[in-house]
């Protein structure tokens, strides 16, 4: 047997093991139910958005898996196919250009950047969508480094004023009860209108799979319908300062009845406008 007909049963075999392995990692896939959703925090159903989120983000990743794969397949299938053999000498021929191929290179990546840019904005756009009359709305500031929420149920405002999750200078850690509380309601439409006293922060919770940057006289808006009820956490996702790690709150998901009855027992009023850090100016004299 030739060393050339060896070289090719090994390429095919090379070739029949790599399709192989794409099928044992979909396979493993379904082992868990984390891996169906991406090892993403949260489930399919924890709001209206988190399902379409978590669909790009899986999709996203097998496709860069194929690429992956295919890459690597290629890669050493040239390795074997192409390797110097046993009395050869000189260089093998050199091609300058296969106009084929560099048109099927050049296409087959734009071609994968336009489906990719397509879901991305349909998702995109989807989640971004804002409600004409969501049943709450919500102030959040974020400051150094609290939270301020003021809801609007229905015209019947309420506030609640966050407090410090680090609230020690010698840097002793606050305790998860005396942070700020964010209530909402299960299966109700809510919008937050995202505002900052100082600087930038991002609202985060993480298992809702949505973050918002919060911008020094800027207003940004998330707009979401919470589908389980549960406790879980927020956080800014923006270093902001010394004590970022611990601007955190707790975030309850109530049905209807218990949510109302919960703003029933918030103060009156809203925390504005009012309590934002004033840009302070140096004498020029």
């Amino acid at each position: 047997m030739g060393s050339q007909e060896r070289a090719g049963r090994g390429s095919r075999n090379l070739l029949k093991g790599a399709a192989v392995l794409p099928l044992v990692a979909v396979a493993l896939s379904g082992c868990s139910e984390e891996a169906k959703r991406g090892w993403l925090p949260g489930s399919n159903d924890m709001t209206n958005n988190t399902e379409a989120l978590s669909n790009l983000w899986v999709h996203s990743w097998i496709a860069a898996l194929a690429v992956g794969l295919l890459t690597w397949v290629l890669l050493l299938w040239c390795l074997v196919a192409y390797r110097r053999r046993k009395g050869d000498v000189g260089y093998p021929r050199q091609i300058s250009y296969n106009l084929p191929l560099e048109i099927l290179y050049t296409a087959l990546p734009l071609f994968m950047i336009m489906v990719l840019f397509f879901f991305t904005d349909k998702t995109q756009r989807q989640v971004d969508q804002r409600v004409a009359d969501p049943d709450v709305k919500i102030k959040v500031y974020g400051k150094q480094w609290a939270w301020d929420f003021n809801y609007n149920v229905k015209g019947d405002k309420h506030y609640f004023q966050g407090t410090q999750a680090h609230l020690s200078p010698t840097g002793e850690t606050g305790v998860e009860k005396t942070l700020p509380t964010l209530y909402l309601p299960e299966g109700k439409s809510v919008e937050f209108e995202l505002q900052s006293r100082d600087v930038i922060h991002s609202f985060w919770i993480p298992q809702f799979l949505e973050k918002r940057d919060m911008i020094p006289g800027h207003t940004n808006f998330l707009t979401l319908t919470p589908q389980k009820a549960g406790t879980y956490q927020g956080k800014c996702a923006e270093l902001c300062g010394e004590y970022h790690s611990e601007m955190l709150f707790n975030v309850v998901v109530l049905p209807e009845d218990q949510f109302k009855a919960k703003m029933a027992e918030l103060p009156k009023g809203e925390v504005g406008d009012e309590y934002n850090r004033k840009p302070t100016t140096k004498n020029a004299n």
